[in-house]
């Protein structure tokens, strides 16, 4: 009975070890970053330019009242905690609304958070291709009670990709920065 005891406190303990480290959620079967967006200074921009640099990836939109600023701010944060490091990482913004986020929008609304960020938007077409291509979802949503009538429902994890445009792992919505931060320095030194 002892021996079972034993057993029981090595495997709780295994366990409550792992629950506080990322999880490495590998999709089936492995994909890289892929897409053909624009900045919010008008400039095309593809994932090919950002090879050699860790890519911080979140869709959101600028009208969203609570996930999108808590975790563009967290971005922020994360830059913060990197320090020097932060140079080899770029985070991007990728609207889930291209109707209202425009170039304009986004460079009215990511100041707020960190000019590091970059805003991406597109046609409709090229929002629904990229999120295909990064496996997330998102919906308009009717919503008579906001201004233009409707919301977006979407993903809302934290996605890192490797130097080589090759996904990492994703960071749960609420994930503190200093964890990101610590996962990602210690990924960019192996």
């Amino acid at each position: 009975m002892a021996c079972v005891g034993l057993i029981a406190f090595a495997l709780l303990s295994v366990w409550a070890t792992r629950r506080g480290e990322p999880r490495e959620a590998q999709p089936d079967p492995p994909f890289y970053a892929d897409f053909s967006l624009t900045d919010q200074r008008g400039n095309l921009r593809t994932d090919e330019d950002f090879a050699g640099r860790w890519m911080l990836v979140f869709f959101g939109f600028a009208n969203c009242p609570d996930i999108c600023p808590t975790t563009l701010v967290e971005v922020s944060l994360i830059l913060k905690e990197l320090g020097g490091d932060a140079d080899k990482v770029q985070p991007l913004f990728i609207s889930v609304d291209p109707e209202r986020d425009t170039i304009d929008a986004l460079a009215n609304y990511l100041p707020n958070f960190d000019e590091k960020i970059l805003g991406l938007t597109g046609t409709v077409e090229q929002i629904d291709k990229t999120a295909k291509s990064f496996r997330i979802y998102y919906e308009k949503l009717e919503e008579p009670s906001t201004p233009a009538g409707y919301t977006m429902a979407h993903s809302s994890q934290l996605f890192l990709f490797d130097r080589s445009g090759g996904f990492v792992t994703s960071y749960s919505y609420g994930t503190p920065a200093e964890e990101v931060a610590l996962d990602l320095e210690k990924r960019m030194r192996q």
